[in-house]
């Protein structure tokens, strides 16, 4: 599995009813890409969920590195490139994935990244951050299943769609991705994103657990 993001910022007076068009009419050509797990068509509102920029900022993980290539360098990725100008495109190693409830498509994204210390252990980084995924989403669930007064009302559920941890070991960055139904979790770390689209045509050959 391969894990790719890249980020387009845009001016502060964009209208971001243009990106969701382009998404509207664009987005499910990749609904049945091969190699492609999925690619969550996120967005970033300037004074939304504490976002300072407009940005469009969609997210891949790739169950093959042809499906990755084809698209880079296929007509797609070009004619984003035409339109925006090429972005830097960010790529991390594949190193776990967590399953949640897929019945319908995520409405938001969260995404954190931290920078591993020479003396922590990847693995174990790894580990733990699946860990904590796989924790914030069980708290997530809880006020839908406790009673009134054992928890406070919240005003809609949260439930984990994805997650998936991956890890760029040539600065050692470690990026944990997590797909939500429903507003993203408030002690969800990193940054928060909504999702206009997702295509997922190979979503369920991607394996759970660890991948190694």
């Amino acid at each position: 599995m391969h894990a790719m993001q890249y980020e387009i910022t845009l001016p502060a007076d964009y209208d971001m009813g243009i990106v969701r068009k382009r998404v509207a009419d664009k987005g499910h050509l990749l609904d049945a890409h091969p190699g492609l797990g999925l690619k969550a068509y996120l967005v970033r509102e300037r004074g939304q969920d504490g976002s300072p920029v407009n940005q469009y900022a969609p997210f891949y993980l790739w169950r093959t590195a042809e499906g990755m290539n084809a698209f880079l360098w296929g007509p797609g990725f070009r004619g984003l490139s035409a339109d925006f100008g090429r972005p830097a495109v960010h790529h991390w190693l594949g190193a776990g994935l967590i399953e949640g409830t897929r019945t319908d498509s995520p409405t938001t994204a969260t995404r954190a990244t931290v920078r591993l210390p020479e003396t922590a252990d990847p693995a174990e980084a790894v580990e733990q951050a699946l860990a904590e995924l796989a924790e914030l989403a069980e708290l997530a669930e809880l006020p839908a299943r406790a009673e009134p007064a054992e928890l406070p009302a919240r005003p809609a559920q949260s439930a984990l769609h994805t997650a998936a941890v991956a890890v760029d070991p040539s600065r050692w960055e470690l990026l944990s991705l997590a797909l939500w139904h429903g507003p993203a979790p408030e002690g969800a770390p990193g940054t928060r994103y909504q999702v206009l689209h997702l295509s997922r045509p190979e979503l369920d050959r991607l394996p759970a657990g660890r991948h190694w």
